[in-house]
């Protein structure tokens, strides 16, 4: 896995090298005082702003990525070893062990039948504004008591619109002290100060994918500031000690190789992908104080969004997720699996991209943050692939009809209608298992 992930870095590092090259732009400058004065005062409107960023492209995207993956293969297994995953026939060939539904039904078990869920309308046991005036009191109980794991545990039933940026901040365990705040505004001058090539990757992914959306496209600015602070944050750079990724290093002009000239670059050791924005995009809903939405999106990169795009074998990390979604499709729904393998649409082909970018820019943004409400509850990204696997059952009917991977993705190409609570509740609880 590492090695894996060590040669698909060296191809990030190379695609980004040439684009220096091939554009003539220093990895890093400093920004003459003019500029930086001009930055300052736009600040708060860098979206007015225009660059001429046709020459730019993303580094990667996740369908480069995904083929990365389906080459992955464990040297010290022979194929006649197991029968069962020799008949996994997904395209992820490693066996790594992830869930079955018994076992998530124990894992998820707050989202079974019986279970009061905000976020679906017709629950039998008890009327829906019973339900939610009551969640709603404990919630308020929960955030007065300042307890950050009841808060985790309360969550995996939905958290009431009016509570969640409070909850999710209390189990982030994010409180903005004037520290935090100052620390903010050093980062901010560090990009007034200095103009990076990846401030035109950020820039140029704003532009291809929130600016773009119905949902996001009025946080522009929003989306600027925090992704620029982002990428001169050195503090992200400790998540690498559990990250099976290492943060690039760039060499001063004329020292390469020489590990006294080395830098990190950028800063963060992160460098973004096409969609990397939409990360925080659903955010900027909860928060409106750039500091705070800053310090929430941070949390939530280094404890979860990560995993989305780095090689390897924990069980929320993107080849598991992989590896589920396919399990889960192939063991419960054999017809369509085979159907859709058999036609040449392989359905990882088309969920990659929703579970890598956690269903941002996919989903309704209220279906959205109640999926990202039971992220934070279970500490797990298993739910992506399980909810990937719903949408497939959910449309089952009409992808049986289609002959080709063109037709599969137009069946699947709007999830804006979807329910997340009542798909994840059927797929789990409702199937015969």
């Amino acid at each position: 896995m590492r090695k894996a992930q060590g040669s698909w870095e060296k191809r990030i590092l190379k695609s980004l090298n040439s684009m220096c090259t091939e554009l003539s732009i220093p990895l890093a400058r400093k920004r003459p005082v003019g500029e930086q004065k001009e930055l300052l005062n736009k600040w708060n409107e860098m979206g007015t702003d225009e660059p001429d960023l046709s020459l730019f492209r993303p580094v990667y995207a996740p369908k480069d990525f995904l083929e990365v993956l389906i080459n992955l293969r464990n040297p010290n297994y022979e194929n006649g070893d197991s029968l069962s995953f020799r008949t996994h026939l997904g395209l992820i060939q490693v066996p790594l062990k992830v869930k079955d539904i018994p076992e998530l039904k124990e894992f998820f078990v707050e989202l079974g039948l019986t279970t009061g869920q905000l976020g679906i309308d017709d629950s039998t046991q008890v009327p829906p504004e019973l339900f939610e005036n009551e969640h709603v009191r404990i919630g308020q109980k929960v955030l007065a008591e300042q307890d950050g794991a009841a808060a985790q545990q309360y969550i995996r039933q939905g958290s009431p619109t009016a509570l969640r940026a409070d909850l999710w901040a209390l189990i982030l365990n994010i409180s903005s002290q004037p520290e935090d705040i100052l620390y903010y505004e050093q980062l901010k001058t560090n990009v007034i100060q200095h103009d990076l090539l990846v401030d035109s990757l950020i820039y140029k992914d704003v532009k291809l994918t929130a600016s773009n959306d119905d949902y996001y496209f009025v946080f522009e600015d929003y989306l600027y500031q925090v992704l620029l602070c982002f990428s001169r944050d050195t503090s992200v750079l400790g998540h690498f000690a559990y990250n099976s990724a290492s943060p690039p290093k760039s060499y001063i002009r004329g020292k390469l190789g020489l590990e006294e000239y080395a830098v990190f670059y950028p800063p963060n050791g992160v460098i973004p992908f096409h969609g990397f924005s939409m990360y925080v995009a659903p955010l900027c809903f909860l928060y409106h104080e750039p500091s705070k939405l800053y310090q929430i999106f941070r949390e939530m990169y280094v404890r979860f969004f990560f995993r989305l795009h780095s090689i390897s074998s924990h069980p929320s990390g993107i080849v598991s997720l992989c590896l589920l979604f396919e399990t889960l499709l192939q063991t419960y729904l054999p017809q369509l699996f085979y159907h859709l393998r058999e036609i040449g649409a392989q359905p990882l082909r088309i969920s990659f991209k929703w579970m890598v970018r956690a269903f941002s820019g996919y989903l309704a943004t209220d279906q959205l943050l109640l999926l990202w409400d039971r992220i934070l509850g279970y500490n797990s990204l298993e739910i992506l692939a399980v909810l990937a696997a719903a949408v497939f059952a959910f449309r089952a009917v009409n992808l049986m009809e289609v002959t080709s991977l063109a037709a599969a993705e137009a069946v699947l190409a709007d999830l804006s209608t979807l329910k997340v609570m009542p798909l994840l509740q059927i797929f789990l609880f409702a199937t015969v298992t």
